[in-house]
């Protein structure tokens, strides 16, 4: 007895409690964007699933089919999928849920890019759904811990599922820095000239296509200085993304350039990266239970007679 408390103690100093609601805000906030993004884009899947099947080319899980599945199987699939975002939101039955929705999520993403080109800014979403899928991420602000009678107390294991999002999502940046490094342009990618480049094209592209470039890119087309800025600081964003994850601070100051990236990218590019748009993806960066809990307070200060009774959030 006396050498668990000795280790209860060494693990309190080294790893302090964190509260379960950490894990459960980040599970809300994921669980809700799936269901908004996909739940907006229903009639673009169904859409997708009667297209020529000749032009389906899985990719990822869905590299088991050889042709596509009937219609109706697929649309089927992408229905249950909203539906098990919405039951995953809540924390209902998680220890099911949460790897069936992070299962069906992959899957839909995954079907989906297999008729046309490959949506890289859809892989976060997913690997974070995965590590909240499957760890305890329900323990708290869910229907799961009414039914057990409250929230579990704070636990060092409770920062686990952030952690390891931040160590997923530092790989994914880092992966994207290394491959403009290792390509044929090296480390003069960072010239700007490739991105400068690749902003023209994809403008054309899409005025070719029927569709409009991002005007904002048009403008600074001619401005080869600050697209070197530009250049030279997505890929120092990206190579330092491990850096985060040896500091909390550290973790922060890389987090906010790193938001601020995806919204220059939808201004100059027109390409929307939603989930890190939103804050979602940076969210395990910062106390995210903070969210929750002020929401609580600015509710109980709105409660007729919360004054009168003293009673603080």
């Amino acid at each position: 007895m006396n050498l668990r408390r000795l280790l209860r103690a060494a693990d309190a100093r080294v790893l302090p409690p964190v509260p379960s609601a950490r894990p459960a805000t980040l599970r809300i906030l994921n669980g809700a964007f799936a269901a908004f993004y996909l739940g907006r884009r229903v009639r673009m899947l169904r859409a997708i699933h009667r297209t020529d099947p000749t032009l389906f080319e899985p990719v990822g899980p869905a590299r088991v089919l050889s042709r596509p599945l009937p219609p109706v199987v697929a649309d089927g699939l992408a229905f249950t999928s909203v539906a098990a975002s919405i039951v995953f939101t809540l924390g209902l039955r998680h220890q099911v849920s949460g790897p069936l929705h992070a299962a069906l999520l992959l899957w839909t993403l995954s079907y989906r890019n297999s008729w046309s080109m490959v949506f890289h800014n859809d892989n976060n979403l997913v690997l974070h759904t995965a590590v909240l899928g499957c760890s305890r991420s329900a323990d708290a602000l869910s229907l799961d811990s009414l039914r057990a009678g409250g929230p579990a107390g704070d636990d060092w294991r409770y920062a686990t599922p952030s952690r390891t999002i931040q160590a997923v999502t530092a790989a994914t940046y880092a992966l994207s820095g290394v491959a403009k490094v290792k390509g044929p342009l090296g480390w003069s990618w960072a010239s700007g000239e490739s991105l400068r480049s690749q902003i023209a094209a994809d403008g054309l592209r899409k005025e070719l296509l029927g569709s409009h470039a991002a005007p904002l890119g048009t403008r600074l087309y001619g401005r080869t200085g600050l697209f070197r800025l530009f250049a030279t600081g997505s890929l120092v964003l990206e190579l330092a993304a491990p850096l985060a994850l040896l500091d909390r601070r550290l973790a922060r100051i890389w987090a906010g350039p790193a938001f601020g990236m995806h919204w220059g990218i939808r201004l100059i590019m027109g390409i929307h990266f939603r989930h890190q748009m939103a804050g979602v993806a940076f969210a395990p960066y910062f106390p995210a239970e903070g969210l929750v809990q002020g929401a609580a307070a600015a509710w109980h200060r709105q409660r007729p007679g919360s004054r009168r009774t003293g009673v603080r959030a």
